[in-house]
């Protein structure tokens, strides 16, 4: 490609509301043009690298033996009201009506649909196992969009769906799936995390998030050094303590806190360790009647040690909790504490509450926490003398760097990812509630045992650029670059000599099949580099009329503080020796 044939639309300042790296960057490097919140236009240079992310991720999943459709972006309700889903996911849910008042949607991901297609023409065990999947353009109504391509509404997806007859063969698809994703992301050159992962809206058992790792990342990521355990915030488990709880050394006591409202400033107050403070968290349920008004409410009291967060996806998964929770309001708070937050604890409520206890305060003694009372916490606290043994034991709270790794192989580390790839056992979540059956060899239906897998296309041209960027612009690696090497004449409109020069350079390189770009749009040489450094493309090769007239040409990586010299009847060689080393 010839930069004058193209369409080169660099800026020299990002708009006011390009809040990372990638964003800003993408912007000015003609990539991304925003319509709407949330909303892009791929232009020419960014929808170069969106087809090549492409191109890999197909060739993977062909080799896996995934089989390639395409499914309705805008999908009848009906599917989706079959499953649960179309009340149950919310707003993020784009709901439409047509001219007949038709409920639809604007499909988030197609799990309903491509189940509709396996019950309609997967009739047998013999035509198991399938997996089918698509690369297609996806819509979620976004509260907040932002970052960009990072959180947009309107985004490109490949998501793909393995149908098996039993657990143990649908296991096996997503091992493939998993190991394909690994040679994927290998292919793209960027450093990543495999992590355990909860399913969440999904839904499923057996999950994988697939991380960029990069400093700006929205996800934490919990693992080890010393072994291979690695999750993400949601599902990393924090180990009980080992050994016994110690035994109460010291008297329960009122003691005045006179406006300590938080375990830090109590802490501070008393001299004492923020690790000796218990935070009280008041949660409720609901229960509905059938025309989904409120029925009644139960108040929850979580304890957790006052260093420590809650973990909100493992608080989902407290029996009782699990089908949704709320934080209790003021009115509530009152009337079971008589007082309130900031100064509420487990000793001395008005009513009965449920109690769930995070592991780490299980077995603490000698702790201190809110008395019920404005300006008053309790310290010397003790399970058994002073309020009965906990009954109920969760590991409720995040991960913190220098816990216990799960595996008993060290201690766990934090980084940052940015999430690029997912992968779910689902089991007969959606064939079940879609009747999607298949006939097995005794001759008897039975559900379809699935998982999915998907991969964010166009967010993972960010999140490249969010790990490989410096204060020049992009750094693409060479696989999803939009163009791989550049060659960058000085004076070409002048000089006969350059323009023969580079036009064969041109010719030579295409001919070997290296994606190349001829910039003969006959710029000064400092607006030309700062052009293609903006831009990211890895591999440039400059021609100068002294420099031919010599026979030398000059070649630099985008990461190199310096040119080099090369034969100028040997660069093409030379290039095609970097790219393929």
């Amino acid at each position: 490609m010839k930069a004058s044939q193209f369409l080169i639309t660099t800026l020299k300042e990002a708009p006011a509301d390009a809040e990372v790296v990638s964003h800003r960057l993408m912007t000015r490097a003609g990539m991304i043009r925003k319509l709407g919140a949330g909303i892009y236009n791929y232009m020419p240079m960014g929808l170069r690298v969106i087809r090549k992310v492409e191109r890999i991720v197909r060739e993977e999943m062909n080799r896996a033996g995934a089989v390639e459709l395409t499914m309705p972006v805008v999908q009848p309700a009906e599917y989706w009201q079959e499953s649960g889903r179309f009340e149950k996911m919310g707003p993020e849910l784009l709901r439409i009506k047509d001219r007949h008042d038709r409920d639809f949607i604007v499909q988030p991901t197609s799990e309903e649909v491509v189940t509709d297609i396996a019950r309609q023409e997967l009739r047998s065990y013999k035509q198991l196992p399938k997996n089918l999947y698509q690369i297609q353009t996806k819509f979620r109504d976004e509260r907040r969009p932002r970052f960009g391509l990072m959180r947009g509404r309107e985004f490109i997806m490949k998501d793909a769906y393995s149908f098996d007859r039993d657990e143990a063969s649908a296991k096996g698809s997503y091992q493939v799936m998993a190991q394909a994703y690994r040679r994927i992301f290998d292919r793209f050159g960027l450093k990543y995390r495999a992590v355990a992962a909860d399913s969440g809206a999904i839904g499923g058992d057996l999950s994988e998030e697939f991380q960029v790792i990069a400093a700006t990342g929205e996800d934490a990521i919990v693992y080890c050094p010393t072994s291979d355990y690695a999750a993400n915030m949601e599902k990393a488990e924090a180990m009980a303590p080992q050994g016994p709880r110690p035994a109460p050394a010291n008297p329960l006591t009122r003691t005045p806190t006179p406006g300590k409202a938080t375990c830090a400033d109590v802490a501070q107050l008393l001299g004492v360790p923020l690790a000796t403070t218990v935070k009280s968290l008041v949660l409720a349920t609901d229960e509905l009647d059938e025309a989904g008004l409120v029925k009644s409410s139960k108040v929850w009291l979580l304890l957790l040690r006052g260093d420590h967060d809650m973990n909100e996806v493992k608080v989902g998964k407290v029996p009782g909790l699990d089908e949704g929770w709320r934080f209790a309001t003021p009115a509530e708070i009152e009337s079971h504490f008589g007082c309130r937050p900031g100064y509420l604890g487990p000793i001395g409520l008005k009513q009965a509450v449920e109690l769930v206890v995070d592991r780490e305060v299980a077995v603490m003694a000698d702790w201190i926490c809110g008395g019920n009372e404005v300006d008053v916490h309790l310290t010397g606290v003790n399970w058994v003398r002073d309020l009965p043994e906990p009954t109920r034991v969760a590991d409720i709270r995040n991960i913190v760097e220098g816990d216990a790794s799960p595996d008993g192989k060290g201690v766990l580390a934090i980084e940052r990812g940015i999430e690029i790839g997912h992968v779910f056992y689902l089991g007969t979540k959606y064939s079940r509630s879609m009747n999607a059956s298949f006939l097995d060899e005794d001759g008897k239906p039975k559900p379809f045992e699935m998982g999915c897998y998907g991969i964010g296309i166009t967010r993972l041209p960010a999140a490249a650029i969010e790990q490989n960027h410096d204060e020049r612009g992009i750094v693409w690696p060479d696989a999803i670059a939009p163009f791989t090497v550049v060659v960058c004449p000085i004076g070409m409109d002048r000089s006969p000599e350059v323009k023969a020069a580079a036009e064969n350079l041109y010719s030579e390189l295409l001919e070997q099949g290296v994606d190349v770009m001829l910039d003969d749009r006959g710029e000064r040489p400092g607006a030309m580099f700062a052009d293609w450094e903006l831009i990211g493309v890895p591999h440039r090769i400059t021609l100068g009329d002294r420099g031919v007239k010599a026979g030398q040409a000059e070649y630099q990586h985008r990461r190199d503080s310096a040119a080099t010299a090369v034969p100028l009847a040997e660069v093409a060689a030379y290039v095609k020796a970097r790219l393929t080393a």
